[in-house]
């Protein structure tokens, strides 16, 4: 087993991406493809940077990849609103999503301290 599959926000980061693959589904039209081409690609991007941050030999590498996390992790978020705001999403699903990037984000934030995962 990878050190990245033993940590909790990874499987967060997972959760996040399939919830942010279902709002992109709905994004019809080549604007709002494009949106959810984008969306679909930060919310991959949590997960890819906590597992290359896991990876890393130093504290000081991990640290980097899980800031990089964290801000696909808002990436998400603020393109959510954008897609709340024009009516693509309910209010609901914006919630959602918000919600898990809250806790994502305080867990990277955890880590961040950590430094390196053991």
């Amino acid at each position: 087993m990878f050190r990245f599959e033993r940590l909790r926000v990874w499987h967060k980061a997972i959760e996040l991406y399939d919830a942010v693959d279902d709002m992109a589904e709905g994004l019809a039209g080549s604007a709002r493809s494009n949106l959810a081409n984008q969306v679909r690609r930060a919310a991959l991007s949590v997960s890819s940077n906590i597992a290359e941050g896991s990876g890393r030999e130093t504290a000081k590498d991990s640290q980097h990849f899980y800031t990089v996390a964290k801000g696909s992790a808002f990436e998400v978020v603020s393109i959510a609103a954008v897609c709340q705001r024009r009516g693509m999403i309910s209010a609901e699903k914006y919630r959602e999503i918000y919600r898990r990037v809250e806790d994502i984000a305080k867990m990277l934030s955890g880590l961040k301290r950590v430094g390196h995962p053991v």
